[in-house]
């Protein structure tokens, strides 16, 4: 086969058209800078900015407690202008953000131009889901795996960079990371110019079987998400189960260093195996998510992933270091597939449960569910660690139940959906005109 064949057969099989394939390119760049600048970052304000380390802690707190606030903003802002000029907006404001922190060495500044840049960041997120879910239409579970796959593939790409410009160690090396992640947003601006904005006919929810009644609105009203009740507790329960990113990030390797007799340097390598299963496993399982049905009963296999893992952590603690490295390698597989899985049934029922005339706004208000992981999630992963072994299983009991919660409510939700697509039906088909 030619290698222009090659290249067709792959393009046919990346939803969204060219717009697709370019708002891959613009994931990749993206999550490139990123990693080249988050691991960098608070190192950045301590050696170079010159903040102590509780300084830098209330910094990166307050700035993510701000950008909680960026995900139903963007989202009310899509349901009105185009998700493109948005989206441009917010990765400039991004860019100035970072480079201002150049500028200064100010706690409250830095404080300032931090929380700016937090608060385009959440708000991006909910920006590039939207446009992902308008692009690739009925394909749009297929998309979302391989814009998720090209991310991770781009932060650990940036990452690696990023580590080897550390090992130099100067002021400048920190610099130029910052300066990398800055180029990366204004270079994903000039591609998302050249995006078309996607259609959003009445917000329907296209390919999915409950889009026409997610499509419905009360006559010359808009859904209002803060009015949803089931949204509402729906969104809560994903911030629970966004718990896997908190537990891979920030538990493991504390635990590892706090709790068990496995080598400090097990930790890097652990993030780099979910980076792989990531970019191996996301596409070929995003199948099982492609409708609310089967994405709902995911939620199963997600659980017992989970509790897998947290039985794994608690598993390392006991015993030498042949048992903690292997029971910490169980840990996160467990815990990457679970993370998979979530990401999978997160977005298909998202975009599913949220009604067509007002789908930015619900997708903006799930948004915080993420969010609140990102602040909530370490606290409460620390206070497990805190706790000691026996209390890994009580997260995994914890996730066990918001599972069952979720699952119950989607369905209840789904069978009032195709209840109130019924009548809607008989109606179209009573009022059709005789056949010739």
């Amino acid at each position: 086969m030619s290698l222009r064949r090659k290249r067709s057969a792959l393009y046919a099989r990346i939803p969204g058209g060219a717009d697709g394939r370019r708002m891959l390119w613009i994931a990749l760049i993206n999550k490139m800078g990123t990693g080249l600048w988050m691991g960098a970052a608070a190192l950045y304000f301590t050696l170079v900015a010159g903040l102590s380390v509780a300084e830098v802690g209330v910094l990166l707190g307050v700035s993510g407690a701000v950008g909680i606030a960026g995900a139903p903003l963007a989202g009310h802002l899509a349901d009105r202008f185009p998700v493109t000029r948005i989206l441009i907006g917010a990765q400039l404001q991004q860019a100035v953000a970072l480079l201002a922190l150049l500028t200064t060495d100010d706690f409250a500044l830095l404080l300032l131009y931090s929380a700016v840049n937090s608060l385009a960041d959440r708000g991006a997120n909910v920006l590039t889901k939207l446009y992902a879910a308008r692009i690739a239409g009925p394909d749009r579970t297929r998309y979302q795996a391989v814009q998720r796959t090209v991310s991770n593939a781009g932060w650990a790409v940036g990452g690696l960079a990023g580590a080897c410009a550390l090992a130099i160690g100067t002021t400048h090396a920190y610099q130029a990371l910052l300066l990398g992640n800055v180029v990366s947003f204004l270079a994903a601006a000039a591609l998302t110019l050249r995006c078309a904005e996607p259609p959003s006919p009445s917000r329907v929810v296209s390919g999915s079987k409950m889009a026409p009644a997610a499509a419905t609105a009360a006559p010359g009203t808009a859904s209002n998400p803060w009015r949803d009740r089931s949204f509402l507790l729906f969104t809560v329960t994903e911030a629970a189960l966004f718990l896997d990113d908190a537990v891979l990030q920030v538990g493991i390797p504390l635990w590892i260093v706090h709790a068990t007799d496995a080598p400090h340097g097990l930790a890097p390598l652990l993030m780099v195996l979910n980076c792989v299963l990531v970019v191996c496993c996301q596409v070929p399982l995003s199948r099982f998510g492609s409708t609310p049905e089967r994405a709902r009963a995911l939620l199963v296999p997600l659980a017992g992933c989970f509790v897998v893992g947290c039985a794994a952590l608690t598993a390392s603690a006991f015993g030498g270091t042949g048992l903690a490295v292997a029971a910490l390698t169980v840990a996160a597989v467990a815990l990457t597939f679970a993370e998979i899985l979530h990401a999978i049934a997160s977005w298909e029922l998202s975009i599913a449960l949220a009604p067509g005339d007002a789908q930015g706004a619900y997708l903006g208000v799930h948004g915080l569910s993420s969010s609140a992981q990102r602040s909530g999630g370490p606290l409460l992963v620390t206070a497990v660690i805190a706790a000691g072994p026996l209390a890994w299983p009580v997260l995994g009991a914890g996730v066990i139940v918001t599972v069952a919660a979720q699952s119950r409510l989607v369905r209840k939700r789904l069978n009032r959906q195709r209840a109130e697509v019924a009548p809607a039906a008989a109606d179209r088909v009573v009022g059709a005109p005789p056949a010739a």
